[in-house]
């Protein structure tokens, strides 16, 4: 950052290149106040004193939400190759690749 405390154009473009994107000027030139914004929020968060605080992975606890396996009918094989394109010796028949035996 420059001295002023807010990010030059030049940084932007920096950025941007070593982030791989392909910025037009006008991009670069509304991207720079938003990574102020942003730079000025994270150093508002460094200023917090920390040091009893646990690290933790997220704000508040997570519990996955998942249904009960249940054994359930599963397609014939007729009726999962009832849409294919084509199909052999009950499989589904594709083109050969790479030129492989079968």
């Amino acid at each position: 950052m420059s001295e002023s405390g807010s990010i030059t154009r030049d940084e932007v473009v920096h950025l941007a290149r070593l982030a791989r994107l392909a910025l037009d000027p006008d991009e670069v030139d509304r991207f720079g106040p938003q990574l102020d914004v942003i730079l000025h929020a994270v150093s508002r968060i460094q200023e917090l004193d920390t040091a009893d605080v646990p690290p933790t992975s997220h704000a508040l606890p997570l519990t996955n939400v998942t249904r009960s396996d249940e054994v359930r009918a599963g397609l014939t094989q007729e009726q999962a190759l009832s849409g294919a394109p084509a199909a052999e010796d009950g499989r589904f028949r594709v083109p050969r690749i790479l030129g492989e035996d079968a």
